[in-house]
């Protein structure tokens, strides 16, 4: 009988422009979450490269097809670990179109499958649809020894559609590799991104009930100043374990059955109206 807790590594990295040593790093990020305890542990997004989205389309831009280098290193990383790893995300390249795609392995080293990146930001500093086309595979949750895992990459985590589907498809836990910053060209005339990234993810933890995983870069590249700040939160909404800004490998311990009883007791699926929910597939923009 699978036990209820569960123990969740985050690698909160920075990136340099050499391909090669960021994927040793992150391999050995991995392997040193998996010697602290981690059973599931996840990279960031984009975790081989710096952050080339802030330009627009550049042809030098690492593109990588699936199987490939990235992914027989990370195959090898949790197969000799002993871990479910979240490979963060890679810019795939594939024979229809090229797409932001994070691949899941197993511990013995076999994919469990991969998921395509839905939502595709495009505005200041963050050009991904010059780049990346929306995912064309739906929303996916992998069975893993350890727990049902959802995977969702970054601009995802603004969608409650997203989150509510994953949870649907029997999700305990969703892992949001991300590469969010600051930018000294924009003005947070809103208030605290870092705030609101960090709020929308605990928000889908609780009215979803579920357990949630964000992982950030860290550093600056160009004009952009990545945060770090990852967290892991249980399914009440609760901060169990956070990053600062700095490279570091943080590992969390999560009781899983907390995601039952709170779905028990505040009956949040079982008093959906979904008779009523139609508009939500016909209304593009708000009335």
């Amino acid at each position: 009988m699978r036990s209820s807790l569960v123990k969740i590594g985050i690698v909160q990295m920075s990136m340099s422009a050499d391909i090669a040593k960021n994927l040793e790093k992150a391999t050995v990020m991995a392997g040193e979450a998996a010697s602290k305890g981690a059973h599931i542990v996840c990279l960031p997004e984009l975790f081989t490269t710096q952050y080339f989205a802030q330009r627009r389309f550049d042809k030098s831009a690492h593109m990588e097809k699936i199987p490939g280098p990235a992914t027989r290193a990370l195959s090898r990383c949790a197969q000799e670990n002993k871990i479910v790893l979240v490979g963060g995300s890679i810019f795939e390249k594939s024979k229809k179109a090229n797409y932001n795609t994070a691949c899941v392995f197993g511990p013995d080293g076999s994919m469990l499958g991969n998921y395509r990146k839905m939502h595709i930001p495009h505005d200041e500093e963050f050009f991904e649809q010059d780049y990346f086309a929306p995912g064309d595979g739906g929303f996916k949750v992998f069975p893993t020894p350890f727990a049902k895992i959802g995977t969702l990459i970054c601009f995802d985590q603004w969608f409650p559609e997203a989150a509510r589907i994953n949870a649907l498809m029997g999700a305990q836990i969703l892992f949001y590799p991300t590469a969010i910053a600051t930018s000294s060209h924009i003005e947070q005339a809103e208030g605290s991104w870092q705030d609101a990234w960090e709020t929308v993810m605990r928000g889908h933890a609780i009215a979803n009930n579920v357990a949630v995983c964000a992982v950030n870069r860290v550093g600056t590249e160009g004009d952009m100043s990545f945060w770090g700040g990852s967290f892991v939160s249980n399914a009440w909404g609760k901060v169990v374990a956070k990053a600062d800004d700095q490279e570091r490998v943080i590992v969390a311990e999560l009781d899983l059955s907390l995601n039952k009883g709170v779905r028990s007791g505040w009956g949040f699926f079982r008093n959906r109206r979904i008779d009523s929910y139609g508009l939500i597939s016909k209304l593009k923009e708000p009335i």
